[in-house]
């Protein structure tokens, strides 16, 4: 046991610095036997631990491992089972019951000992002890073989010091004198114990000898404290001679502290007074400036610039605390108070009048367009009107307002000032503003747009007539408020309003022409050349003159409800502060003010783009690229601003009218109905095709919306496919063959000219259309050109088919040679030559001369004619070997047949 407890502690204990006091063998009471060892543990370490560790041998080797750790201090009852008997069993009463078998009831008894030992030395806890022997329970134990381990090792251990270094030095120094040290211990120790005694001797007769000194040093002993009491007497009576002077410094100190906190004081109160006239004090070339200042010169703008500046630093300085309850402070306080509503003021009202000043100046004009085209129509009978109005009307211009722009901008600063000072004034202001300009910009966008109006509609003379503007039955009317409307009367009056591709495939000269649609395509991008810059400059002002570019803000929404009225109070159009519900960022404001002012910019557009479609359907594809380009232009410069948001919903109308243009053209195409007793020839929609996309192409060459156009030649395409095969199953006059040879041939050579990408599929399935109705066209013209020949081989292989040799065919009665050479006089070389130039007559009827199909089809026709010559002689020759018969005409004389007729006619 003595062994494993070494090991034990050196192996498991030592590294955590615990000792082992206390060991028991035991196994589990009840069960298989797994020996395992109970351990009475504590630590090194002040406060003392005591700890109960189960410790058990490893199953992969010779070592042993802790399993479970208990404290001490959880342990409830130690039960020994009998105290009377020798039982090695035992109960110990943790968080559980743990009941053990002890290899001995002499280990069992030593370890409980040691258990309460260990409990009385450093718990003092009560802990029941059951069933143990009163012996055992003893406080201490004689030292001898039967004292417990734990009191012993516990003891031993407390008293127990180690050797010094100089202490094992010595030792070792004296073993090497004694060489018989180890071996003869008694001879050494005896050794050592006459030198103890000599050493005693001498310190005894050491004492003896000083005995005189030690009194000669008491008596000096006695003589010092003498002195020292003479000393101290004196020291009593410095002490109270300085005690008076004491006072009289401590008072000076007082007296010095007092100074030195007043002069500390002194300086804080400086430094104070210093911040609030270094902060809070405005010249008075300042406080002149912003009561009297001049707001019309530059240099009274840049005094006042510089005034405000002044003025906003002084109120926006931080005070410390206690300043504001300073009288002075509240004094200045509200001289700047007073001095910022009385600036405020003065500017506000002169900004009012400056915009007063400035919407009078630009919103006087002579006479409006609608005026002047009134009176054109008032003019003496007999005189071209168009002439007098085109006299009178203006150049397809927007006024500028740089003048403007640039005079307000000198207030920019001041504007920025009173935003951060005075809202409600800069709230007031701005609406001031929209207001006076969205009346003068409706004023001017009416006018402007009234004269593309007549420009646009007088593109010709013939287009005034066929819309039915001339002389008094036509007028043109604007209004900002809904889409101009064309009047139309006379006779014509039932007409398409839109061209069709029908109109456009039967165009004379007097209709509209590519010079017309250019001249509409260059007022449209006038108008938008001359929108863009306006809206771009005047939002450029906005963001500059009000400051709107960088920070979120609460604002009321400018644009009042479309169902109010404006009336001239300026007061009246700022709602009350206290209605700031909607947060928005300041470009949002600058797009918001921008929708008040150009409110009527959209109205307008639409109602141009709406005539513009109204002369010409085909305008649409024009509008189509001139918006997308400057919508995409738009966007580059600021997606989110007024000028990309408005193009973008115009955009929207003008695809719409681009789609119901397409849409328009496929429903003429399924409307279309051909006279019964007329040749069809090339169908007018496919013509109108060819020239859409001639038209198309140019017009799109390099647009941002080439996409829109592939998806209307999709649709237009299928709807050409689907109506030429009606109109081919509807037709009498022309074969339904030729009607779909002919036109789907003209389809293929319209998209092979103008290469159109996304209609390739349909360019091969037109020329595949095309060929297959040629060869039906031809097999079912030229029919059996040698009737009875025909049915004669194929009664030939018939029976061929049905299993007679070929070589044999000839014995049968009805296919005999005889028979042969019978039909073989019957088509000489001068029968088929009629037979084919009365063919050639038919076939010119019915094919038409603008698609120049005729020596196509002529040609086509000689092909198949040859083929079934040849077959007629591989079967003679199959059938009918060594007979000698051949045909009464040669492949030569075919061919001189049908190039003398077709040279003929």
């Amino acid at each position: 046991m003595t062994a494993i407890k070494h090991a034990l502690q050196r192996d498991i204990f030592t590294p955590n610095d615990e000792r082992l006091l206390g060991i028991v063998n035991v196994c589990k009471a009840g069960k298989k036997k797994k020996n395992c060892f109970l351990c009475a543990t504590v630590t090194i370490e002040r406060p003392v631990q005591v700890k109960v560790v189960k410790v058990k041998k490893s199953d992969k080797g010779d070592f042993y491992k802790r399993q479970q750790t208990w404290e001490l201090r959880d342990l409830t009852v130690v039960d020994a089972k009998d105290a009377s008997k020798e039982n090695p069993e035992f109960d110990l009463h943790f968080e559980k019951i743990y009941r053990w078998l002890a290899s001995s009831t002499a280990e069992k008894n030593c370890f409980i000992s040691c258990i309460w030992k260990l409990n009385q030395r450093y718990l003092r806890k009560k802990v029941e002890f059951v069933n143990v022997s009163s012996q055992l329970l003893e406080e201490s134990v004689p030292s001898g073989e039967s004292q417990s381990v734990a009191g012993g090792d516990e003891d031993a251990l407390d008293d127990y010091q180690e050797l010094s270094t100089r202490e094992e030095q010595d030792i070792e120094s004296m073993m090497e004198m004694c060489e018989y040290a180890i071996s003869n211990a008694e001879a050494f120790a005896e050794k050592l114990f006459k030198e103890l005694q000599v050493l005693d001797g001498a310190n005894i007769q050491s004492i003896m000898a000083s005995e005189k000194q030690v009194n000669i040093l008491m008596q000096l002993l006695d003589e010092a404290l003498g002195e020292v009491d003479t000393i101290e007497g004196k020291l009593s009576s410095y002490e109270e001679m300085l005690q008076s002077v004491k006072e009289q410094m401590d008072q000076i100190s007082q007296s010095n502290r007092l100074i030195q906190i007043s002069n500390t004081n002194n300086g804080k109160l400086l430094d104070e007074i210093q911040f609030l006239v270094n902060y809070m004090d405005l010249s008075k070339g300042h406080i002149r400036a912003l009561q009297d200042g001049d707001l019309t010169s530059s240099k009274g703008i840049e005094a006042c610039i510089n005034a405000s500046e002044a003025l906003l630093q002084c109120m926006n300085v931080a005070l410390r605390p206690g300043h504001e309850k300073l009288l002075s402070v509240k004094q200045q306080q509200q001289m700047f108070t007073d001095l910022r509503d009385t600036f405020a003021r003065r500017l506000t009202n002169h900004l009012n009048n400056v915009f007063v000043h400035q919407f009078n100046h630009f919103s006087h004009f002579k006479m409006s367009i609608p005026q002047l085209y009134r009176s054109s129509c008032l003019s003496l009978p007999g005189h071209d009107q168009s002439s007098t109005l085109s006299q009178h009307t203006a150049e397809l211009t927007l006024p500028k307002h740089s003048p403007l722009h640039r005079d307000l901008l000198r207030y920019a600063k001041l504007m920025e000032w009173l935003k951060n000072t005075h809202r409600e004034k800069y709230e007031g202001l701005s609406r001031t503003y929209v207001d006076y300009m969205s009346r003068l910009y409706e004023r001017e966008i009416k006018d402007f747009f009234e004269v593309a109006k007549i420009k646009m509609a007088g593109t010709s003379k013939e287009a005034k007539n066929k819309f039915g503007l001339h002389g008094s039955s036509g007028k043109l009317t604007g209004s900002t408020s809904s889409l101009n409307k064309l009047t139309v009367q006379g006779s014509n009056s039932r007409r398409s309003q839109s061209s069709s591709l029908l109109d456009m495939g039967n165009m004379s000269a007097s209709d509209l022409d590519v010079a017309d649609r250019t001249k509409f395509d260059k007022i449209f991008e006038q108008v938008l050349s001359e929108l863009e810059p306006l809206c771009l400059a005047e939002q450029d002002f906005i963001s500059k003159f009000f400051k709107l570019q960088q920070h979120q803000t609460v604002m009321p929404p400018l644009a009042q409800p479309e169902t109010e009225e404006l009336d001239g109070s300026t007061a009246s159009r700022i709602p009350p502060q206290n209605d700031h519900r909607h947060s928005s960022s300041e470009k949002d404001m600058v797009r918001l003010m921008m929708n008040k002012i150009f409110q009527s910019i959209e109205t307008e557009l639409n109602s141009l783009i709406a005539l513009g479609d109204k002369i010409d359907s085909f305008h649409s594809l024009y509008m189509l690229v001139k918006m997308s380009h400057h919508v995409w232009t738009a966007e580059n410069v600021d997606p989110a601003s007024f000028l990309s948001t408005t193009l973008g919903n115009v955009l929207v109308t003008v695809k719409r009218n681009f789609d119901k243009c397409i849409l328009g053209q496929i429903r003429q195409m399924e409307e279309v109905k051909i006279p019964k007793k007329t040749k069809v020839g090339i169908l007018p929609f496919v013509t109108a095709f060819e020239e859409f996309a001639e038209l198309a192409e140019t017009i799109f060459r390099n647009a941002e919306r080439r996409g829109d156009l592939d998806k209307a030649y999709v649709k237009l395409i299928k709807a050409v496919f689907v109506n030429v095969e009606k109109v081919a199953n509807e037709s009498q006059k022309t074969p339904r063959d030729v009607v779909m040879m002919e036109n789907f041939h003209h389809i293929f050579s319209t998209l092979s000219r103008l290469k159109i990408s996304c209609l390739d599929a349909e360019k091969r399935e037109a020329k595949h259309k095309y060929t297959d109705h040629l060869q039906s066209y031809v097999i079912n013209s030229l029919g059996q050109p040698l009737e009875k020949l025909n049915h004669f081989f194929e009664g030939v292989e018939s029976r061929v088919a049905q299993g007679v040799r070929e070589d044999e065919v000839s014995y049968q009665l009805a296919f005999n040679k005889q028979e042969l050479r019978k039909v073989i006089k019957e088509y000489p070389g001068k029968e088929v030559k009629k037979g084919l130039d009365n063919l050639y007559k038919k076939v010119d009827k019915h094919l038409c001369e603008e698609e120049s199909l005729l020596q196509v089809v002529w040609h086509s026709m000689q092909d198949e004619f040859i083929r079934q010559y040849k077959h007629f002689e591989d079967l003679i020759g199959r059938c009918y070997p060594g007979s000698g018969i051949t045909m009464e005409f040669t492949i030569q004389d075919v061919l001189e047949y049908f190039s003398s007729i077709a040279q003929s006619h």
